[in-house]
Order: structure tokens, then C-alpha cells, then sequence
């Protein structure tokens, strides 16, 4: 599984992509007219865009008027509407997934839940970009074409406008933020022991750490018990080396004691004393 630093990053790159699809959304200048006149109430410029029709006058004057008007639009422009709005609402879903699905947040259930839940976050932001990706292609298209075969003054022809290119920037966004949460597949699951579940991953962790716990105390116990011993075997060695020391002065008393020519004075003496009585 990826790390929380790359989600976080996925996360900001998806996000700019849904305020940027959403903004291009609403932005009048999906085409341009290509028209600059110098009179004084005369447009500069003119937009369409997917719901209205704006006019910047050369007095500094801006007018929109919205499009009511379905069923005379063309096709595209229907289809580029739809698109958009479906893309939004796909891409805000997929932030919604994308905020249980990062590691660095509490709430999203397991590691594994984390990742699957990431993986489905993923695939809405690239259903999404794809939803930006084709209704815009289709409507340069269209743009470029009737700019190109129609025999109109240069006042009537349009020319693709500011809004295509925040789209595919936004359709590009959300395509790397896609990507790198469809990379977010958690690792392969280990060997568990019998007594474990296998619907529940975080149990099967304290396990290992229980393990863990139990293998280090036992090392543990074994340090202690060969220092204990290690300690008893030394103090054995101390007492056999004072006993063979003190081992000669006991046997050169015995012998001195042994022999009746070496006995002390006061007992040669006594036996003195004892033969004048008698």
C-alpha cells in the first residue's frame, strides 16, 4: 500500500481537478468570437458557454443571457452539459471515498478496508476525468471544425475559449489523483494461525505482537536465569579456591597435634606433674 505523504498528494491533485471542472462548468467562455472592433458600443468580444451567452462591450459593459432554452441547442452542447455536471458529481463522491480511504485518518475501518475503499475512490476520479476528457474533445472539435468549413465573416467564427483549457488541466488532475489512489492495493495477506479469524486483519496484528511480547520475555527469562547461573558457578569457584587454601594449615596442625613430641607445653607439664604424685 502506498504511503500517507502520496495519498495526501492524490488527494490534493483530485481536489484541484473537482474545483477546476467545477469552475469550467460555469464559465461562459467555452468559445470565443475572434471579432475586435474599435466602436464605442460595439462588442469586443463574444462567449458562449454551456449555459449562457455573454457580450463585452467595448464601454467596459458585460451582458449575459441565459440559456433557456433546451431542446435548440445542439447535441454536443447537451452532451457537454450532462457530462460535466454527472463528472462533478462522480469526482465529489470520489472525494468523499478518498477521506476514508487515506491513512492518516482514524475512520475507514481496517487497513485493508483503507485500501479497497482507496482503490474505489480511484476509479471515480478517472471515470471522472474521463467525463471532462470526451464532452470537451467533442466540443473543440466541433468549434474547430465550424471555424474551418463555414464560409462565415470573420465577426461570426469562434475560436475555443479559456474554459476547454481549465477543463483538460481539471481532466488531468483528476486522472493522476485516479491513478495513484487505484495504486493504493493492499499488500498480500499472510499465513494465519488456526484461532484467528480470517474477517478480522487487526486481530490477527495483535497476535503478532502478543508473539512478539511473549518471545521477548522468554529471551528475557533465559538472560536471567544463565546470569543467575553464570553468578552461582563463580561463587562455586570462589569456595572451592578458599577450601584448597585452607585445606594445607589444617593437615600441618593435625600432623603437629599427631606427634607426643610436639605436643604443648602445658600438656608436657601437666604429664610431669602427674608422675612426681606418683
Amino acid at each position: 500500500m502506498l504511503s500517507a505523504a502520496i495519498q495526501i498528494l492524490a488527494f490534493a491533485l483530485a481536489l484541484l481537478g473537482v474545483l477546476g471542472a467545477t469552475v469550467a462548468t460555469l464559465l461562459p467562455n467555452w468559445k470565443v468570437s475572434i471579432n475586435v472592433w474599435s466602436s464605442v458600443m460595439t462588442p469586443i468580444s463574444q462567449m458562449q458557454g454551456l449555459w449562457m451567452d455573454c457580450v463585452w462591450y467595448s464601454s467596459g459593459v458585460f451582458s449575459c443571457t441565459m440559456k433557456n432554452s433546451v431542446l435548440s441547442l445542439p447535441a454536443y452542447l447537451q452532451t457537454t452539459r450532462a457530462a460535466m455536471v454527472l463528472s462533478c458529481m462522480v469526482a465529489s463522491f470520489g472525494l468523499c471515498l478518498a477521506s476514508l480511504g487515506l491513512k492518516c485518518t482514524r475512520w475507514g475501518g481496517s487497513h485493508r478496508a483503507k485500501g479497497h475503499t482507496a482503490i474505489a475512490a480511484g476509479g471515480c476520479f478517472v471515470l471522472a476525468s474521463f467525463l471532462c476528457l470526451v464532452p470537451a474533445s467533442w466540443f473543440t472539435n466541433e468549434v474547430i471544425t465550424a471555424f474551418l468549413t463555414t464560409d462565415l465573416p470573420d465577426s461570426s467564427k469562434y475560436q475555443p475559449g479559456g474554459a476547454l483549457c481549465v477543463t483538460f488541466i481539471s481532466a488531468g488532475f483528476l486522472l493522476a489523483g485516479g491513478v495513484i489512489f487505484c495504486l493504493s492495493c493492499p499488500g498480500k495477506r499472510t499465513r494465519r494461525p488456526d484461532n484467528t479469524s480470517s474477517a478480522d486483519p487487526d486481530r490477527f496484528v495483535l497476535y503478532q505482537d502478543e508473539q512478539r511480547r511473549r518471545g521477548l520475555q522468554t529471551e528475557r527469562e533465559r538472560t536471567k536465569k544463565w546470569q543467575n547461573k553464570t553468578v552461582q558457578l563463580q561463587m562455586d569457584e570462589v569456595k572451592q579456591e578458599k577450601a584448597l587454601q585452607e585445606k594445607p594449615k589444617q593437615q600441618q596442625e593435625q600432623r603437629l597435634y599427631s606427634s607426643p613430641s610436639k605436643l604443648p607445653p602445658k600438656d608436657i607439664k601437666d604429664s610431669y606433674s602427674l608422675q612426681e604424685y606418683v
